[in-house]
């Protein structure tokens, strides 16, 4: 069986790389991996390292990324990505295409499962924020293009069904993000600071916050309110350079502007065991990535998402929704850090899975005929 995965940055790839694992392991499968966009770009980390550090076959690598803070980016760099792409996939001939999320790229991953007649997995379809974003809208696009879906819960797949996909192309394993979680033996805070060269520090919180142009908030002054609100606080915290989205420079700028300071440490890329060390060393979770919505649970510590992006998203009872202002934010952290907010979040239960979701999705992609499957002939009426 030849199994072909799509990749264009680190986000991506760390939401499949343990099924990518398991997949990889298994002698009677020939995965390999076709990687693009911002794993190739320095400004972005050159993450390509880490899926080479893994020990990953990679096919291809295809440098597509348009570095520009337009809104015509996203679409040059899809239409680079498309045409780099036919015929190496068409030569590679897989017996199924995955790909997962909502970026610009799964929707050519879809495009090129239906025109070579390539059967397609799309993990995390289904899902829906009200923020504006045009990530809503391509991933119901891409899920139309695709023949098989692994959905994160049951409000995923019911949505599925809404749109006219058909039970029998669905199947609800969890978020395979979480796998990680569960398997990753966290690094002790003394270790970090060495290991990161730090000052010590009390307590800290992660910073995750990237562009939303569809928004009329100033991103910019808004991740400033962000970063001025935790100094405020005294709380120290670890910064994520914004995605690759329009309007990232402006972001980028606002690190620059406070780079030396010690209240922050700003990273680009960093190993996936320290930043999952972080994460769970971190009293709360603040910015607007839906790393908050889906992962911050697992742990569990408050994720406060601030802004319009991710609006509407199912997520667990640690998630706290607020404005902009920096009065908003500092009310909103004072109350993600109450003991009673903390204790009202102890022991809650994930929505999107218990960790183990990887096994769920190997053994499937096993089992299922999805050349059975390629031909959608569903009538979305019916």
């Amino acid at each position: 069986m030849k199994i072909l995965a799509l990749t264009s940055i680190r986000s991506d790839y760390d939401l499949l790389s343990s099924l990518y694992k398991l997949l990889h392991n298994d002698k009677s499968i020939d995965f390999k991996l076709l990687v693009s966009g911002a794993h190739l770009s320095e400004e972005f980390g050159y993450t390509v390292q880490y899926i080479k550090q893994d020990g990953f076959d990679i096919l291809l690598e295809i440098e597509t990324l348009i570095n520009s803070d337009t809104l015509k980016s996203k679409l040059k760099t899809a239409s680079i990505f498309l045409q780099n792409s036919i015929d190496v996939i068409s030569q590679y001939n897989p017996d199924v295409i995955l790909y997962a999320g909502d970026r610009e790229d799964v929707v050519i991953g879809g495009l090129l499962g239906t025109y070579l007649h390539i059967p397609t997995i799309h993990f995390y379809g289904g899902d829906h924020e009200s923020g504006g974003h045009e990530d809503t809208v391509v991933r119901h696009a891409t899920s139309k293009l695709s023949t098989y879906h692994f959905v994160s819960n049951k409000e995923h797949y019911n949505r599925l069904l809404s749109i006219g996909e058909s039970q029998n192309r669905i199947s609800n394993i969890g978020s395979i993000s979480l796998d990680r979680f569960k398997s990753n033996k966290a690094y002790s805070k003394k270790k970090i600071i060495g290991l990161l060269s730090l000052e010590s520090f009390e307590k800290s919180s992660l910073v995750i916050y990237h562009p939303s142009p569809s928004v009329l908030d100033d991103d910019s002054i808004v991740f400033e309110n962000i970063l001025k609100s935790l100094k405020n606080k005294n709380i120290f915290s670890f910064v994520s350079y914004p995605n690759t989205d329009s309007n990232k420079s402006k972001i980028i700028n606002i690190i620059r502007k406070y780079n030396n300071d010690k209240n922050f440490y700003f990273f680009k890329n960093i190993d996936r065991d320290v930043f999952l060390s972080i994460f769970k060393m971190s009293q709360f979770i603040i910015g607007n990535s839906s790393a908050g919505i889906y992962e911050a649970a697992a742990i569990p510590i408050p994720a406060i998402n601030v802004g319009k992006r991710q609006q509407d998203r199912m997520a667990g009872e640690n998630v706290v929704f607020c404005e902009t202002s920096i009065k908003e934010i500092t009310v909103t952290i004072e109350k993600a850090t109450s003991q009673i907010f903390l204790s009202s979040i102890k022991n809650i239960i994930n929505p999107y899975g218990d960790g183990e979701s990887a096994n769920r999705a190997y053994k499937l992609i096993k089992e299922i005929d999805l050349k059975g499957l390629i031909q959608k002939v569903e009538d979305p009426l019916c």
